[in-house]
């Protein structure tokens, strides 16, 4: 007899079942009294029971939609996105069909796939109580916060937990309870407290990733590791992990994938790793301290693709086997101390794509067949001791996108080869002992983005074919014997950011056509023999930054021109230059840019060390009469545009004004950020040269008072609109400015600059910003107006970092500036900071159109991080790197590029260079006061951290912060009766 349950189970699957048991109990029970039952009773009884089958699978199928309903509706109400819309909950359509949602044939949900529909807001708790069936979790990119992770661990039945890129905060829980668990992704989050060691008793576990949780607290990889024998991925990069790698990692050969990088290892790496017969990529670079040799045992993976294990203390040779391995696409060794030459086997590859062994201390030749058999993209092979000839083959199968060889001994000439290698965007050659002819064919690559063969002892002129290299960004020739004139061609490459052709034997005139290059923003010609005027074209270079014509036979007068451009560096000493030095350059405070140029004269009493006699007076008639000539001139030309436009305008009825279409200059679009009334013609108007407060490389800045009173500033963006624009081109830049000032307007913190207003049409994009009155960092600390003491400059770089530290942190996701330098930090009328003009440039750099191949890096010479410049993409610690150049400036009082630190030298290596303590206060700005020199000191080592070349090694901002605050030197009251400001010099601003 069955026994049937004294109570009906609250499951409703459950509850089915007891319902059968319960008939069957009855149904035994009348068996026993009568054990010839009739056909009619039993007929009766089965009837009774299809009766209660069918009710009670009516009931149950209720509950199990009424309890799964449930948990829809509440995503419904708490999460947003247009994800959602889909998900109809009053319409009574079943859940099952939603987008994302699976279920089994009993209706119960057993999968949840919402991986990056970027949805947000609280996700449920309790997840597991409305759908106990579920087997997949999936809520990779998204914005999600609540504490459901923790309730999760009761899905029992869980197999796969996808919880990537949600960057949640809090403490893991233990997944002891996922007995099922195959796949556990908890990838790039904020989780704090400790490593959920629970995690090796999931026997079934096959993917396991913890890549980017810089939060937890160090921890240790553990023999039971090896536990997991099913486990095919163990990503556990960037996580906090410590100390050696077991020798047990051996035993887990279902491993595919292993990935250690990023975290601080130790020892040896485990020849065991070579028992892994299935490993197909390993990955065990940044860890810094893994040393020893590389085990020959890594010869036997021969399913290996990809091995990268840079960045650390190995030594030794590379085993030759694992130059043979058959399947290895990518060899990743840079950055350690390996040595001896590089195995000649590794020609013989036929699949490898990408060789990076660069800053080690390999010797010998290269192969000279490397490339012949392997489809190459990428080479590098710089800061070794590598001689003889270039490997004339490694372009031999047409994919090759970078050449890196800079920081060698190699010798000879370039292989005319190279000049078919029409897929490469970067090829670099500088300091080896490279010599003959420049071939044409090399500058007109029609993808390459820089060209770098300075340093070397090339020859012969620079080919006029460089001008058709129109994705051309970068190009460096410094340092060689290359004479002839510099091409005017040259400015077919409208691309070009930065040319550097300093110290040659080039002469003939600067042509006037490098005017037309508009990006530049890096010009360096000194150390010639050219001989011409210096062109009035170069004021159109709006976006320069540093300008060198010194050392050369430049005569003529200075360009009165060139004062628009005030660059961070600029030097026109020793040439032949004449006539009077324009007013505004001197009171830019580059009076000594000019040193050694003996016909110059000023034209106002200055002082300086250099001597410039004051200018005749027949000189300055002479210039007032020009100026006379020049304004009636210009007085014509604007009444004769002001009636044209007057009369054509009265022929043209003004029908209303859409905001939403771009039809003409006085249609416009307004998108307000905060509260501020002012009619968007009033800062039309008010942009004029009366009111220009600056400029820099995305635009011009005016200062306007509005009609209410309150004084905001405009800055009018460049245009890079041309007559062949094609429309769709001009739609979609404008969309993603749009886009982007959208961004920028919705952040709100006391160190960001308030963007009131996005004032835009057909002709001009023009950003309203809160005004601030003392100006920008950079001409506090070096144009001599005004003397900042040290509390307020540490004032400044903690704002700054708190500024930074909010759009890296507590924004989701992180917001990069891309352009932290001195200029774009503003003071308001207390000296405290505000950071200003992020996010812009990248939307400005872009605005070249669809054909250009090539990413324009935007930032200024002498804060990027290398890195950056490297790999043209940005992240958090390029941002980190550029604030640490700003925080020497406020402890050195130096620019970020000064002549007395060198050639080639910035305020990085020249502060690193004074190692010693006599060298360390030599750094310290001799402005400042004695007392905060333990402070200063301090934040010294914040700003050498900061700026650490490799960018793991670099603090957050988070992490800056504490630092600074903890170097505040009021913290005691020290500095009370500190003076903050104070007036330094008589020249009008």
């Amino acid at each position: 007899m069955i026994k049937a349950c004294t109570a009906a189970p609250n499951d409703p699957l459950n509850h089915l079942i007891y319902i059968l048991l319960s008939f069957l109990s009855s149904f035994s029970a009348t068996t026993t009294l009568t054990t010839f039952p009739s056909p009619s009773h039993m007929a009766a009884k089965f009837i009774f029971f299809l009766f209660l089958l069918l009710v009670s699978l009516t009931c149950t199928l209720q509950a199990i939609s009424t309890n799964q309903s449930q948990f829809f509706n509440l995503m419904r109400t708490s999460l947003s996105g247009n994800a959602l819309f889909d998900w109809d909950v009053t319409s009574g359509e079943s859940y099952c069909n939603f987008e994302g949602v699976s279920c089994n044939i009993q209706g119960y949900v057993e999968k949840i796939d919402m991986t990056g529909w970027s949805v947000s807001g609280h996700f449920p708790a309790g997840i597991c109580s409305y759908l106990p069936k579920l087997h997949i979790l999936r809520l990779g990119h998204n914005h999600l916060y609540g504490d459901f992770l923790h309730s999760i661990i009761n899905c029992s039945l869980l197999e796969e937990l996808n919880m990537s890129s949600l960057y949640l905060r809090g403490t893991l829980p233990d997944f002891s309870p996922l007995k099922s668990l195959r796949v556990l992704d908890m990838s790039y989050n904020f989780f704090t407290g400790d490593f959920p060691m629970s995690v090796t008793n999931l026997s079934d576990l096959e993917m396991l990733n913890f890549n980017e949780n810089v939060e937890l607290n160090l921890w240790q990889l553990p023999e039971n590791t090896s536990k997991l024998t099913k486990l095919k991925s163990m990503i556990l990069m960037t996580c906090m992990l410590y100390g050696p790698i077991p020798a047990s990692i051996g035993n887990m050969t279902s491993l595919i994938d292993l990935e250690l990088s990023g975290n601080y290892l130790t020892g040896q790496i485990p020849a065991e790793i070579g028992f892994l017969k299935n490993l197909q990529q390993l990955e065990l670079y940044y860890n810094y301290y893994l040393s020893g040799s590389v085990p020959e045992e890594l010869g036997n993976l021969t399913e290996l693709v990809d091995m990268d294990i840079s960045v650390n203390k190995l030594t030794g040779k590379v085993p030759e086997s694992i130059c043979r391995l058959p399947k290895l696409e990518v060899l990743q060794l840079y950055n350690n101390s390996l040595s001896g030459e590089i195995p000649s086997a590794i020609a013989n590859l036929t699949t490898l794509r990408i060789l990076s062994i660069y800053d080690n201390s390999f010797t010998g030749e290269v192969p000279q067949n490397l490339g012949r058999l392997s489809p190459m993209i990428v080479l590098d092979l710089s800061e070794n001791r590598l001689s003889g000839p270039l490997p004339a083959e490694v372009c031999n199968r047409g994919k090759l996108i970078y050449f890196l060889a800079l920081d060698n001994m190699f010798s000879g000439v370039l292989p005319d080869g190279y000049t078919k290698c029409n897929t490469l965007l970067r090829f670099r050659v500088s300091h080896n002992r490279l010599e003959g002819p420049i071939p044409g064919g090399l500058l007109a690559l029609p993808h390459v983005s820089i060209i770098d063969l300075s340093y070397n002892n090339f020859s012969g002129s620079i080919a006029t074919t460089t001008g058709t290299a129109r994705n051309l960004t970068e190009l460096f020739l410094q340092s060689n014997k290359i004479s002839g004139l510099l091409p005017p061609e040259i400015s077919g490459a409208i691309n070009l950011v930065k040319i550097d052709v300093s110290n040659n034997l080039l002469s003939g005139p600067v042509p006037f056509q490098i005017g037309f290059l508009t990006k530049l923003n890096l010009l360096m010609l000194q150390g010639n023999m050219l001989n011409s005027s210096i062109p009035n074209s170069i004021s159109m270079l709006k976006s320069l930054n540093v300008l060198d014509l010194s050392n050369n036979k430049l005569t003529g007068n200075v360009p009165e021109s060139l004062s628009v451009l005030l660059p961070n560096s600029i030097n026109f000493s020793n040439n032949r230059l004449s006539g009077p030095i324009p007013l505004s350059l001197i009171k830019g405070g580059l009076l000594e840019s000019f040193s050694g140029n003996p016909g110059l004269c000023v034209p106002v009493s200055v002082s300086s060390d250099q001597g410039f006699p004051i200018c005749s007076q027949t000189y300055k008639r002479k210039r007032l009469y020009s100026i006379w000539v020049i304004g009636v001139s210009v007085v014509i030309i604007i009444v004769g545009a002001v009636l044209f436009l007057k009369r054509k305008l009265s022929k043209e009825r003004f029908m209303g004004r859409d905001e939403t279409m771009y039809s003409s200059f006085f249609s416009y679009n307004v998108k307000s950020f905060h509260r501020i009334s002012f009619d968007p013609q009033e800062i039309l108007e008010g942009m004029v040269d009366k009111n220009k407060v600056g400029q820099g490389g995305s635009g011009t800045v005016y200062k306007i008072q509005l009609r209410s009173g309150e004084v905001v500033a405009a800055k009018r963006l460049w245009s890079k609109r041309t007559k062949d624009s094609a429309s769709e081109d001009r739609l979609r830049m404008d969309k993603q400015l749009n886009t982007e000032v959208g961004t920028l307007g919705s952040v709100r913190h006391k160190k960001i600059v308030k963007l009131y207003s996005y004032v835009s049409s057909l002709d001009c994009n023009v950003l309203v910003y809160e005004y601030m009155p003392n100006g920008n960092l950079w001409d506090a600390l070096h144009n001599g107006q005004i003397h900042l003491d040290w509390p307020i400059r540490h004032q400044i770089a903690l704002g700054i970092a708190q500024g930074l530290a909010y759009l890296h942190h507590d924004l989701l996701p992180p917001i990069v500036h891309r352009d932290i330098k001195s200029t774009n930090i503003l003071l308001n009328v207390n000296y405290q900071p505000k950071i200003a003009d992020f996010g812009i440039a990248k939307v400005l750099q872009a605005r070249v159109g669809k054909d250009s191949s090539t990413t324009v890096i935007a930032g200024t010479y002498g804060y990027l991080a290398p890195e950056y410049a490297y790999s043209s993409k940005a992240t958090t610690k390029c941002d980190v790197y550029s604030f640490g150049v700003v925080l020497m400036e406020l402890i050195t009082g130096k620019k970020p590029l000064e002549a007395e630190f060198g050639e080639d030298k910035n305020i990085i290596s020249w502060i690193s260079a004074k190692d010693t303590k006599e060298g360390v206060m030599e750094v310290l700005d001799e402005r400042l006061s004695g007392s905060f020199r333990d402070e200063m000191i301090q934040v010294l080592r914040i700003a050498i951290c900061c700026t650490c070349n490799n960018p793991a090694l670099r603090p957050t901002m988070n992490e800056v912060v504490k630092f600074l605050i903890e170097a505040d030197p009021c913290r005691f009251d020290s500095c009370k009766s500190s003076n903050k400001t104070k007036e330094t010099s008589n020249v009008t601003k």
